[in-house]
């Protein structure tokens, strides 16, 4: 199973979802399309918000982990020990208000932390790639290992680390 969310964020993303009707598989989709276009969505479960607890749970099941460059959804995953795929919202589509995602998105994947697809036509790539099976070990790097104490601090309990 994929899971796929774009995040909370006001501004649609539906350059993100029109990216999941040209993969090349039948492989089961969850979709969170927050404030997209559910028409955007070819196929798949999709949910317009999905309660917290329930959004970490389907990260967990999940093969991979499809998202927004967004420091909560990147953190969210990782507290839940995937390696997100991330696309960034970027402001030239009118996704964000400037491009910071990009940014992140290039910090966390020097890190280790993120796959980071720069464009839609590279997700299926992406998804085929022996990263977005793999699970992540927070403390994989110095800004890993501190995100992961400021994870457990704000949970209150250690963040799951996979087997």
């Amino acid at each position: 199973m994929i899971f796929v969310s774009v995040g909370t964020n006001e501004a649609p993303f539906d350059r993100l979802l029109r990216a999941l009707a040209a993969l090349p598989t039948d492989e089961r989709l969850v979709i969170q399309v927050g404030h997209s276009s559910a028409d955007a969505v070819p196929r798949g479960e999709v949910f317009d918000f999905l309660p917290f607890e329930e959004m970490g749970e389907t990260i967990r099941r999940a093969r991979a982990f499809v998202t927004h460059a967004g420091v909560g959804s990147i953190m969210v995953a990782l507290a839940n020990g995937k390696r997100p795929i991330v696309l960034p919202r970027r402001k030239a589509f009118g996704e964000a208000v400037d491009d910071h995602q990009l940014q992140l998105g290039l910090r966390f994947a020097r890190a280790g932390l993120v796959t980071l697809v720069e464009e839609p036509d590279l997700l299926a790539e992406a998804l085929a790639g022996g990263q977005a099976a793999e699970s992540v070990v927070a403390e994989s790097s110095p800004l890993g290992a501190e995100l992961r104490l400021f994870l457990e601090t704000v949970m209150e309990q250690p963040a799951p680390v996979p087997a």
